[in-house]
């Protein structure tokens, strides 16, 4: 039995970066609920613009098992890729705390009076009664859902997984859409996060493209040069 334990602890001895949530779910909370009525607003003059669509719940509320699925399933196929998704997302919601912090923000977009009684309603009323207007930018919904994309864009295991890809790529955007939608988030939160996602990109996986593009040229050279 002690053997099998260790060799399960072995196996998995990755799973240690996921002691992160230790830290940012204790200092999101606080954030929550300190960052209440003296904060900077976030506005921006095409966020009146944008209807609420309360049926955009749904996609909002998949994106906990979107991040969720990724990770565990990264966690188990392939370890490198796991590290990199990790990284990626660790990253930018340790920014994203930090922000918060230095710089006290939320927003009054939120409808005062809801026009429609269903049950998108409901689930938009309850959403809003446990999470506050406040603690916005980058926007962790979209950052969070680009990383995951990203994750499986450039997975070896999902390559031919076309379906996979594509329903990702389905989602990550009506995740997106969902923060404006249910005024969640200003455009501001959402272009800050996807600014946010181009700088981590090119850290944790545009550096991985030169490497490839090289080991290619030199396939090509050797082809083209006869006895190598």
């Amino acid at each position: 039995m002690r053997e099998k334990l260790k060799h399960f602890l072995y196996q998995y001895r990755h799973s240690w970066i996921l002691a992160y949530f230790l830290i940012y779910i204790p200092w999101f909370a606080y954030l929550e609920q300190t960052v209440t009525r003296r904060f900077h607003v976030i506005h921006m003059a095409v966020d009146d613009y944008i209807p609420f669509v309360e049926i955009f719940i749904i996609p909002y509320l998949m994106w906990f098992g979107y991040v969720a699925i990724a990770i565990a399933y990264f966690f188990f196929k392939n370890v490198q890729d796991y590290y990199k998704l990790c990284i990626f997302l660790f990253v930018g919601m340790t920014i994203f705390l930090v922000i918060s912090t230095v710089y006290p923000h939320g927003h009054y977009l939120r409808p005062r009076v809801f026009e429609r009684d269903n049950i998108f309603i409901s689930m938009v009323q309850g959403l809003y009664m446990v999470d506050t207007p406040t603690n916005l930018f980058p926007s962790i919904h979209v950052y969070n859902s680009i990383g995951v994309h990203l994750a499986v864009m450039h997975s070896e295991q999902l390559k031919e997984k076309k379906w996979i890809r594509r329903g990702s790529f389905l989602l990550m955007s009506s995740i997106v859409a969902s923060t404006m939608l249910l005024k969640q988030h200003s455009v501001f939160d959402v272009i800050t996060a996807c600014l946010l996602a181009v700088v981590m990109y090119s850290l944790v996986y545009a550096l991985d493209y030169q490497p490839s593009r090289k080991r290619v040229y030199e396939r090509r050279r050797r082809e083209r040069v006869p006895g190598q």
